[in-house]
This record gives structure tokens, sequence and C-alpha cells, in this order.
């Protein structure tokens, strides 16, 4: 996978009081960092840094004149190392949680200069990966919106996680079977029926929805490696702000953003419970908070495919 990234300096982490050192690679569009204000997107699990232009995954969203505003901020968006973009593999992937991202994160704005953010934004693993960079420094950003995601691995996630981690370790073809079992997750059976209403594919002598999954599986094996995908299948089952018998409200108090949850009122992945769960955890805290809904049939992935919504609630957000 080709992708037009900048490279950082190798970047200092702590993994279980070992000190090593990890690249670090970046997107950038807009102005130049340190002319305008800045907003860090953190990318979806199978995503990479490259939030727009050829191969962007938010290009509808991220642009000159769209919601995120390239004409008026500089955005930038990390990428996840190890996950196949780059050559960087870790030594021990069980041992890796989105902590130790978030700081990698943290870390890398500091290397660039950017001593704080206009907006933190993150979808699905970026949203979590954000909550934890706004535990770890709670006055880094100005709106924290966090999209289809939660500060947490429930129980259900982790399962879920659990289930593909078997797949990816036990499988013969571990990629594509490990994204078809997803794709039931970021889907909903409603989706699957207003689309294929099950109709048959004559040529391939099958239903539709299961060539479609043959394909969404041959396509993610096409540009991910097994190594990257055990790495962000491992994260996403490792959010957790509390880790360490953290405490919710005195973390929470000492964010100064203002958070903004997003949920998809279909969402099988991250239930939109949740995000009300916490939604009203925030209230009690008198935190500065807001929660939108997207609405849709699509489940989890709704937050790439409703653009219309989801630039209507950024909107919302940036002309407060």
């Amino acid at each position: 996978m080709k992708l037009d990234l900048n490279q950082l300096d190798l970047i200092d982490i702590e993994i279980l009081e070992e000190q090593i050192k990890v690249p670090l690679t970046y997107y950038v569009s807009g102005p130049n960092i340190g002319t305008a204000p800045v907003i860090l997107i953190n990318h979806p699990l199978t995503a990479n840094a490259k939030f727009s232009g050829v191969d962007g995954w938010w290009n509808e969203i991220v642009g000159p004149g769209k919601a995120i505003d390239t004409n008026i901020y500089s955005v930038i968006s990390f990428n996840i190392p190890g996950n196949g973009v780059d050559s960087y593999k870790w030594k021990s992937v069980e041992k890796i949680h989105t902590g130790h991202i978030a700081k990698l994160f943290i870390n890398g704005l500091k290397k660039l200069g950017i001593t704080d953010l206009y907006a933190l934004i993150g979808g699905s693993i970026g949203g979590g990966i954000s909550w934890e960079m706004a535990v770890l420094s709670p006055k880094l950003c100005k709106h924290l919106i966090l999209i289809a995601s939660d500060w947490k691995s429930t129980d259900w996630v982790i399962a879920n996680t659990f289930i593909q981690n078997q797949i990816l370790k036990n499988s013969k073809d571990p990629v594509a079977d490990a994204r078809m079992h997803a794709m039931l997750l970021y889907r909903t059976p409603e989706s699957f029926s207003s689309r294929f209403a099950r109709s048959e594919n004559e040529q391939k002598k099958m239903f539709n929805v299961e060539s479609w999954l043959l394909h969404h599986g041959k396509a993610l094996k096409d540009r991910f490696t097994l190594e990257g995908y055990l790495l962000v299948n491992q994260l996403l089952g490792s959010i957790n702000i509390l880790r360490n018998n953290k405490n919710f409200d005195t973390l929470i108090e000492q964010i100064s953003a203002e958070i903004y949850l997003i949920s998809v009122d279909s969402d099988l992945l991250f239930i939109p419970d949740e995000d009300r769960m916490t939604f009203n955890r925030l209230k009690k805290l008198e935190k500065k908070c807001f929660y939108y809904e997207i609405n849709s049939v699509h489940g989890h992935d709704a937050f790439l495919i409703e653009n219309n919504q989801v630039n209507n609630i950024l909107n919302t957000i940036f002309k407060k």
C-alpha cells in the first residue's frame, strides 16, 4: 500500500516498563501547521491516515468548503503504527493497547510543534483512541468529537474481538474470513434485507449477500496484512480510559473540551445505549456535552455512509 504519508522521527514510548522507539507516519491537508487551527482525525479500524484525496476514506467530509474545511483548518491524521501501512511490527501485539497509541499520537503532536487542537475527532476505534488522548492530555483540544465509539471496550466488543482473533489465528484464509465475520457487526439485518432481498447471483450460483461478503473479504486481504489485522483487533478490544484503576469522574472532570457524542441508532458494535449512559454521566458532572444520533439502517458503518447527516452534525458543531 503506497500512500503519500509523511514520516516523523522515532517516537519514544514505554511498554510494560520497556522504553522503545516507534516510527510514526502522518497525513496533513490544509494550511501549513502553525498558520491555522489544527484538527486531528483518528482513523477507523482498517482505514489509515489518508482521510482525503486519492483513496481518502472521508472525502465527503474533509476538504475545501466541506464540514471539516481545509481552507480554514490544518487537518492531520496519524497512522496506527504496525497496521501494515508502514513497515513497523510490534514485538508482542498482545501487550499493546489504545492507551499506548494515544500516547504515541500525543508525542507526535509535540514533535510537530502542536500544543493544542481546535478539534480531536475519532470514528470507531479512532474514537476510543481520542478518548484515551483526552484523559492523558485533558487540555489538548477545544472540541472532543467521538463518533460511533466508546471510552471502553464493552463485554460485547471484547467477545467479538476474541472471535476475530480465533479466526485470524486458525483460519486457512484468516484476513478474508475475519473480515467477512466483521461485516456482520458493521452492518445490520435490515441493511442486508434492503440491499439484497434474498436475490441470487445466477452466474456465481450463490446469494448476492454471499458474493458481497466474499468481495469484502478479498478486498481487505488485498490491502491488509495478517499482522496488521491482529494488531487493530487487539486494540479494538483494549479501549479503557480507566486502566490502572482510574476513576471515571476524576478523569472526566479534568477534560476542558466540549464533548460531542455521535452515535448510530442501529450500531451493533458500539451500541448507542452506551453513549446515552455516558452522556447522562457527563451531564451529572456538569460537563459541556452534546449528544447526536445518526439515523440509518446500515449500522456501525453508517458514519462512513450517511455523509449528509455527518456533515450536518459537524457543521452544527463547528458553527457554534
